[in-house]
């Protein structure tokens, strides 16, 4: 008996962690891409897309578009992630803000910023749910689709136990600035919406999702507007101030940040712990709505960012589940 496609799927998501070692036979290595993970359902009727927690993302990425040609009468349900490119060729968070929150671009911005949809997992084909494959099986039949064409493309994985081509691989994200590698175990099932730790992220760049929960005013060129934000986490249910950037903003950026804090302002901080004198003065305190990432040196001793800058909202992710990334 065929399987339903089905209509709404929320992607599994990897654990931080380290390459793997004696057992790296048993591992698959793929790029970690600096963009906006989507689910893509295919059928005759067309194409669908939804984000990380299941709300509908069609109408944003017209370029999704081109699975329908490259699935004729077929229908498939594939993960991946739609990245914006800038000039040099690197995957750019930057340049992907002025598509992931536009419904319907116009033919302008869509040309201005295309973005392409790197495929790396195929959850159901033609009937059959897919799930409980192993890792490396689901790849295959991927690999099978010849899915490369346009903005659509489905990179191959590299095994992990070829440690030159491992090294190689390391190198070349690093020049590349790219945020690092994904390794996945080949055994692994598919489960929809959880955290494994058989997909284990290995960062070249630290990151961290924050919780935007209040904002100070900027001084000369930035007078009158938004100057920086006050950021924060969840820790056993408590938001947590963990610091503020002041860096790394557009203007841009900054014209959108004040746009969506003005309606969420309230008269008191709604952090749970204590928020240090220094950062209370003109402080404007916001309804912990609005989820961003910064980029980031470490941490102190004190629990705060070191030296974080601002690489963009993620309206992916929900507030509560933004926690200590390790």
């Amino acid at each position: 008996m065929a399987d339903a496609m089905p209509d709404r799927v929320l992607p599994m998501l990897a654990s931080s962690g380290e390459l793997p070692g004696a057992d790296a036979a048993r591992w698959g290595l793929e790029i970690k891409w600096d963009g906006i993970r989507v689910i893509s359902y295919v059928s005759p009727p067309g194409v669908r897309a939804t984000g990380r927690r299941g709300s509908e993302v069609t109408d944003r990425y017209p370029e999704l578009s081109g699975l329908a040609d490259l699935l004729p009468q077929q229908g498939a349900v594939l993960d991946g992630e739609v990245v914006a490119f800038d000039s040099t060729g690197r995957p750019s968070f930057e340049r992907l803000q002025r598509r992931m929150h536009v419904a319907d671009p116009d033919p302008r911005l869509v040309r201005e910023v295309p973005v392409r949809y790197i495929v790396f997992d195929l959850l159901f084909l033609d009937g059959h749910a897919l799930y409980d494959l192993p890792y490396s099986d689901r790849r295959d039949l991927l690999q099978s689709l010849d899915l490369t064409a346009g903005p659509i493309e489905a990179p191959s994985y590299l095994h992990a136990s070829d440690a030159e081509q491992v090294a190689d691989l390391l190198e070349f994200t690093r020049e590349q600035e790219l945020e690092g590698l994904v390794a996945k175990r080949l055994d692994s099932p598919y489960r929809p919406g959880s955290r494994v730790d058989h997909w284990r992220k290995v960062k070249n760049l630290h990151t961290q999702d924050v919780v935007i929960g209040g904002w100070k005013p900027g001084k000369g060129r930035r007078a009158g507007g938004v100057g920086s934000l006050l950021l924060g986490l969840y820790e056993d249910g408590d938001l947590r101030f963990i610091g503020h950037v002041g860096t790394g903003f557009t203007d841009r950026m900054l014209d959108e940040l004040a746009d969506l804090l003005a309606p969420l302002e309230t008269p008191a901080s709604r952090y749970d712990d204590q928020v240090p004198r220094e950062f209370t003065r003109g402080a404007r305190w916001v309804w912990p709505q609005l989820v961003g990432e910064v980029a980031h040196a470490g941490w102190t001793r004190e629990g705060r960012l070191r030296a974080p800058s601002w690489r963009g909202l993620r309206d992916d992710k929900d507030p509560g589940e933004v926690a200590h990334e390790s």
